[in-house]
């Protein structure tokens, strides 16, 4: 027998059976070979304590990996990560009052990728100073630009643009000399 193969490969062999490699939420396929806290945290709007938050309210061991986990226990999940405003205080979520519906909810997935896109272009169409910075694509949340951000143009000397230059004109000079 060799070190690489475990004892009871057998064994290995039967849960891999029982192992839903993509747990799905909403519209996010989860690893399931992860535990159950990692993996919530790969979702869009949900971070490592958001993520230990959904498991403790839904009841599951958030170190279990989530693809040998019962159906019953993963709907609990979904449920808790659909519902998640209901289950924290209002401080925690990350949408608070909403500028259309006044509501407060927590997004998740491609959902968060739209309503981002959504206010980035309200604040570009009613020309506040985030907006105009958004359009004129400089950074927006007071960071330093004198010195990093630079995207156009060469930085610095060129020494070998310098040197070519300086080359082709004593190569003109000569020619002008010898004539």
């Amino acid at each position: 027998m060799s070190a690489e193969e475990p004892e009871n490969a057998p064994d290995a062999e039967e849960d891999d059976e029982d192992l839903q490699y993509f747990v799905r939420i909403g519209q996010t396929d989860l690893d399931g070979t992860k535990a159950v806290e990692r993996s919530l945290s790969d979702m869009k709007g949900i971070g490592q304590r958001t993520a230990r938050l959904v498991a403790e309210t839904a009841d599951v061991d958030r170190t279990a990996t989530i693809g040998r986990l019962d159906q019953d226990d993963i709907d609990a999940i979904v449920d808790v990560v659909e519902n998640f405003s209901e289950h924290v205080p209002e401080w925690m979520v990350n949408r608070q009052k909403d500028f259309f519906t006044g509501e407060t909810d927590h997004i998740v997935g491609g959902d968060l990728n739209e309503k981002r896109r959504h206010d980035i272009n309200r604040m570009k169409m009613i020309d506040s100073y985030k907006g105009v910075r958004h359009k004129r694509g400089q950074k927006v949340r007071g960071q330093r630009t004198k010195s990093t951000g630079r995207t156009e143009g060469t930085i610095g000397v060129n020494v070998e643009e310098i040197r070519e230059e300086q080359a082709e004109e004593e190569a003109a000079a000569a020619e002008d000399d010898d004539e």
